[in-house]
């Protein structure tokens, strides 16, 4: 076997398995001096921020539980929640913002998530920024990919804002820069994943009906996220909506189109042929080199009648592991989303690509509590809008997100050298 180190070295002559173990060594000597998850220092960070908006001086050793599955446990109460307010970020879409609107009561802001069998640290902006610096993040999906998007910003606003470097005014497709990482934060808008195209701004339900090429790549998003480290992609609730499903070009049914002598088919027909569709597309790029996120379906919690019947989530507080359970159609789209995934993840792998699961729906189904309902607008206002129990309030419960980003950024330096010298070894035995 010859390495790229010129044709005349000695080491062309040594046995792979030497070569094969001295590369081993290699990568868990030289790595963990490099990677933010395998140890280095950085300004100290304690469970209880400082009080100031600039970090402390001291410096500690960062870990990861790497063993512990961050996304099975509990929400606590956190009496030093939240960390930013609606009065010190700027980012917060007004119909999530649900003090401004008048929420009387704040206790559904002072819960962190805490794993079974370890902890989840509170979310270190300064921590997050200095392991994507010079890096990339890209959100792609509907506007509760737009809301965990504005919830980042709003965690990392301690350390630092975000310049606009858009480019174009549609408030779809945005992208911001922290200069002081030169790191690049963008949402790219597509809420079927697909190439889609409003049929009928009324519908049967009066919210539209949408024609869904369901094998079709939507290139808004796909042409442009090569460039990126890291890419979450997300996808759900526009789904209930009517929909007409064509594929190669063909009508096949629709979704509740409550047309004569089209099939009507299960929503979750499209829901899966659209992710699977989307993960084609990312496993077909040529120069992706990125970390794929699937950001699993986050359950909406209305009750006492439909979304558009009465429907309205006031609980104050959240829900035990042992009083709600995943079932009905949120364990479907959850079904579909990680089987999708797990083809995807094997087909990519191939490729030398990497596919991880920010699981958030077993934590959001215990939040019934952090929804905006009618605090997303002033009650006097004349506009038709239901109660809001599908995005969160920002503070809220999707600020935990960004702690299980950043715990998972921290796991992955160990993870993808595993993963690539598990690749090299396969490929050695060929």
């Amino acid at each position: 076997m010859e390495l790229p180190f010129g044709k005349n070295q000695s080491l062309q002559k040594t046995p792979k398995i030497l070569i094969l173990v001295a590369a081993t060594i290699l990568i868990f000597t030289v790595v963990p001096l490099y990677h933010p998850l395998l140890g280095y220092t950085l300004r100290r960070f304690s469970d209880r921020p400082p009080s100031s908006f600039e970090p402390a001086d001291e410096s500690i050793q960062i870990t990861s539980n790497e063993k512990c599955d961050i996304f099975t446990g509990e929400w606590v109460h956190d009496p030093d929640a939240p960390y930013y307010t609606n009065m010190t970020c700027w980012a917060i879409h007004e119909h999530q913002n649900c003090m401004k609107y008048g929420r009387p009561d704040s206790e559904f802001m002072k819960w962190r998530w805490k794993p079974d069998g370890c902890e989840l640290p509170v979310f270190n902006p300064w921590q997050f920024l200095d392991i994507v610096r010079g890096k990339s993040l890209a959100f792609v999906g509907d506007s509760v990919g737009r809301n965990q998007m504005q919830s980042l910003i709003c965690m990392l606003s301690r350390a630092e804002y975000p310049i606009d470097e858009s480019y174009t005014p549609d408030e779809h497709f945005k992208r911001w820069r922290y200069i002081s990482y030169n790191f690049t934060l963008a949402f790219f808008w597509t809420p079927f994943l697909v190439k889609a195209e409003e049929a009928d701004s009324n519908g049967p339900t009066h919210t539209g009906l949408f024609n869904l090429y369901l094998d079709e790549f939507d290139d808004k998003w796909t042409t442009q996220i090569s460039e990126f480290d890291y890419v979450i992609i997300s996808a759900g609730h526009w789904f209930y909506r009517p929909a007409m499903y064509y594929e190669k070009r063909r009508l096949v049914g629709c979704r509740f189109c409550q047309i004569d002598n089209i099939v009507d088919l299960p929503m979750y027909y499209g829901y899966r042929r659209a992710f699977r569709t989307a993960f084609r597309a990312i496993n077909s790029l040529e120069n992706f080199k990125g970390v794929t996120f699937l950001r699993t379906f986050a359950p909406s919690h209305f009750e006492g009648g439909l979304w558009n019947q009465g429907g309205n989530c006031i609980r104050k507080a959240p829900f035990r592991s042992n009083e709600t359970r995943l079932e009905g159609e949120d364990l479907e789209l959850y079904m579909t989303q990680m089987e999708e995934f797990g083809v995807a993840e094997r087909e990519g792998k191939k490729k030398g690509l990497r596919y991880r699961v920010l699981d958030t729906t077993l934590a959001m189904l215990m939040r019934p509590d952090g929804h905006p309902s009618r605090y997303g607008h002033w009650p006097h206002e004349n506009v038709t809008l239901y109660n809001d129990c599908v995005h969160w309030c920002l503070p809220g419960p999707i600020d935990a997100w960004s702690d299980f980003m950043l715990e998972m950024l921290k796991r992955e330096g160990r993870r993808a050298v595993e993963e690539r010298l598990q690749l090299f070894w396969e490929k050695e035995k060929m």
